[in-house]
Order: C-alpha cells, then structure tokens, then sequence
C-alpha cells in the first residue's frame, strides 16, 4: 500500500464513541469515512465569530423572551465572548470529529459553562443557523467588495486626470477608429465598476434578512422574537418563510456571479495592460515591482499581474456555474448538498481580494508613452469620420454621400501611401471639387479627439465633466 493509500479513511472502521450531539438514536459513532466526507470545519471555521455573533444575539432574545433564565443568557454570553477571545487569538482548538463550527464551538462552551451551555439551541437549528452565519459573513464580503472596487475606480480616476489631452487610437474590431482620449478610455472602466458596485450593493440588500429563528425549517413552538434578534444583528427583517429561510443561497449566487462580472471587467483591463506593455505598441510601462523577468531571456519585462488577474477568471466563473448546479434541483428545504457552498465562495472572496489588489496597483504604477499612443492614433486613417463629418456640415451633404465620398478620399491616401492629412488640396478636391482648405483643420488627431464634444464623448472637455461626475458619484 503506498503512501498515498494509507492516508485514505477505512470505510468499515469506526469512531470511538457517537457523536453527542446528535442526541440518543445514535449507539455507534460514524465511521472513518463518514467523518471524513461529513465534516466541514476545516472551512466553515472561517465563520466562527459570525457563529459567536449569533448566537449571543440568540441567547440575549431567549432571555427577553423568558424561555431561558437570564443567569443563563449571562453564562452564555461571557463564555461565548471567552471563546472569540481565543479564536481571535488563534488558540481554540477545532476539531473534525464535532464536525463544524456550530458544534466546535457549542461543545467547548457547554465543557466550560455546564447545562447552560446545553440550552443554546433551543428554539433553532443548525439550518437556520449556518444561514445566519453565512449571510452575516456574506454581509461584510459585499461591503469589502465594494471598498476595493471604489479603491480601483480612485486608482483609475487618478490616472486619467493625468491624461485628459493624451490622445490615443480607440480601437472597434481590434482596428483603428478613431483618436480618444486615454483618460476616457480608463474612465470606461470606471463606469464597468460602477456597475459593478451597485450590483455588489443591490444584492447585499437583498442578502439584508435574517433567517434566525426559523429552525430546521418548519419554524419554532417556542414564543421567539426573530424581529429583536434580525435587529441585533442588523438584519432589515426576519426572513418570512421558514422553508426559504434555510434553503435560500440566492445570496451566493449573487454573490459568484457579481464576482464574475467583476472578474470579466478586470480581465478586460488586464488583456488592454498586456497589449500596451508589448514594445510592438509601447503604450504603458510597469515597473520592477509588478512585472517579471526570464530565465532565459534577459530583455524580457513580462506582464505576469495582469496575466494572473486575467487567468483567475475562469476559477471564480467555475464557483458560478457550480452554486447553479449545486442548487437547480434541491428540491425544500435544506439538504447536506448545501455544505458545498462555502469553501469555493470563500476561495472566489480570496481570489477577489488578491486580483483587485494587483490591478489598482498596476493602474496606479504604470506609466504612458504619450508619444505612441499619439503616433498610434494618427494610424489607420482615424480621422476619416471627421472628414465625413466636415463634408456634411461645409457641404450640406447626406451622410452616407459624404461616407461614400470620404471612402475615394481614403483609397487616393492609401494608394500614396500618406495620412489623410498630408494629401494636398488639388488631390481632394478631384473626388469633391468643393472642398476647400478648410478640411484640414479636422484632420489631425487633437482635432478629432476635441470636437467630439457630446455627453460621454471624448473630448477634453467632456472628459473633464466626467471626471467631476465620476468622483461625485463613485468616490
């Protein structure tokens, strides 16, 4: 047998004793296997001080409520507070053979402070329990969630208010299309965080019910108040249905797939941070703190933040499709299934974190080649619209004759192989007689980029307007 096999549990071997909390029905303690495959406290030991959180919440309402004694309620409380003492201070021993945090923490406090301890969990179950727990932890996700994203979107503004008059080529196809500004151009991701913020938001409120008191999921004969103990915990309302209330993970779906919108937006980025580092384009540099180097090869300045940011996608879209699996045909009310859905989430928040964290310090860190960008924009014929745009307005012409029109003016440039604006005169004017000198006063790229003056456009005035917008309303 190797290695390997000898760490694979026996199936047929058994635990010493049954596990006391699971009452008297139980003779014999689960097998190896069972421990194995049951257990979840190697993760869900993450929501410990949500755990602590509401059960204090839990206990304090028993006592209002005179369904416990309030030496009781007292005992709880202070033993509850030792234990987060401990967590906090990395000392409490967890263990697998009490399966989960619930148990972990409800067995070490019933040692320490006797039957009161025993008499925590009445009038609730580890169904509506762990829901708690979770959305509590789910709660400040969200909330960090959005910190990070309002930190990139600062790290983002901050850029482009260095770059309102960069000019740049904006790109349709992966083609040259016309001159923006590279403020604008980062100030589009602002507005995809922005986004991203309110659906973080949106579906925090949503999460914003408290399913204590539900039970296991039929509700409770005890007279509980699930309003005092939602309000402890800052909850809007208790949940209003039992049933939903241990069963509903909408939560971690939303929360997966906000995750992976986020991921889609700080991938694109990432691609764009990749591009522009190539020395073909020479549009940004990074410098050594964010950036690799070669084995091999020693000129090499590697993009590997961005290229990392980029391959974490597809992780956290797994988590996505996995809690859509997981739960499209669970049929009311909890099922064990529904312990899969925290360790991958809680890998997704990590995930997250590190991404969000390496993308606002290379946006923070790089630095533009003007020069290229400007060089890069001239390319292409990106001014040919503004051409178009010149025959319509001197012309009087329809557009799609001043289209048609500024298509022969680009073929005569690209046969001479010249910009459009190096063109002389004479040679425009034999595809259109009228035009006049007047044309090229909007056929360089500056030109170009400061007439398109319209709201949300990119020229340097209207980016201005949006930065002053975007920092009332994202930061």
């Amino acid at each position: 047998m190797s290695d390997k096999q000898k760490n694979v549990p026996n199936p047929t071997e058994k635990n010493a004793s049954g596990n006391s909390m699971w009452g008297g029905r139980y003779a014999a303690g689960p097998s190896a296997i069972m421990t194995s495959i049951n257990a979840s406290i190697g993760f869900d030991k993450k929501l410990a001080l949500y755990d602590i959180e509401g059960s204090i919440a839990h206990a304090t309402m028993l006592g209002a409520k005179k369904i416990i004694s309030s030496d009781d309620v007292k005992k709880i409380t202070d033993g509850l507070n030792a234990i987060k003492t401990q967590i906090k201070a990395g000392s409490f021993q967890f263990t697998e053979e009490l399966e989960d945090v619930h148990m972990n923490i409800e067995h070490h406090l019933t040692e320490v402070i006797g039957d009161a301890g025993r008499r925590l969990h009445t009038g609730r179950s580890r169904n509506d329990q762990v829901a708690t727990d979770f959305k509590l932890w789910a709660r400040d996700a969200f909330d960090y969630l959005d910190a990070q994203l309002k930190a990139l979107q600062a790290a983002l503004i901050n850029q482009a208010e260095k770059h309102v008059d960069s000019v740049m080529p904006g790109l349709t196809h992966f083609q040259i299309a016309q001159p923006v500004s590279f403020a604008h151009h980062l100030l589009a991701y602002v507005e995809m965080l922005g986004r991203d913020r309110d659906r973080v938001m949106s579906a925090r409120k949503r999460a914003n019910e408290c399913p204590l008191g539900a039970a296991a999921l039929a509700g409770t004969p005890y007279p509980i108040d699930r309003a005092m103990t939602a309000k402890a915990l800052g909850f809007d309302r208790p949940t209003a249905n039992s049933l939903d209330s241990v069963s509903d993970r909408d939560f971690v779906m939303d929360y997966a797939s906000a995750a992976s919108i986020i991921m889609v937006h700080l991938s694109r980025l990432a691609e764009e941070i990749i591009l522009w580092m190539n020395p073909q384009i020479g549009f940004i540099t990074l410098g050594d703190q964010l950036t690799t180097g070669s084995s091999i090869m020693p000129q090499k300045r590697n993009p590997d933040a961005a290229e990392l940011v980029r391959g974490k996608a597809g992780r956290v879209f797994g988590v996505l499709m996995q809690m859509l699996t997981l739960l499209k045909a669970l049929p009311l009310a909890y099922a064990k299934d529904l312990q899969e859905d925290k360790e991958q989430t809680f890998m997704v928040a990590e995930t997250l974190d590190l991404a969000l964290s390496a993308m606002t310090a290379m946006v923070l860190d790089m630095k533009a080649n003007t020069k290229a960008m400007k060089e890069a924009a001239a390319l292409g014929f990106s001014t040919a619209t503004d051409c178009a745009d010149w025959l319509v307005r001197e012309l009087q012409l329809p557009f799609r004759d001043a289209h048609h029109i500024t298509g022969q003016i680009v073929k005569l440039a690209e046969d001479k192989n010249v910009p459009l604006h190096e063109l002389k005169l004479q040679e425009m004017q034999s595809v259109e007689p009228r035009i006049t000198a007047r044309i090229f006063d909007v056929l360089s790229v500056e030109a170009s980029m400061n007439s398109r003056t319209s709201l949300g456009g990119t020229a340097p005035v209207a980016v201005r307007a949006a930065l002053s917008d975007g920092k009332k309303r994202f930061l």
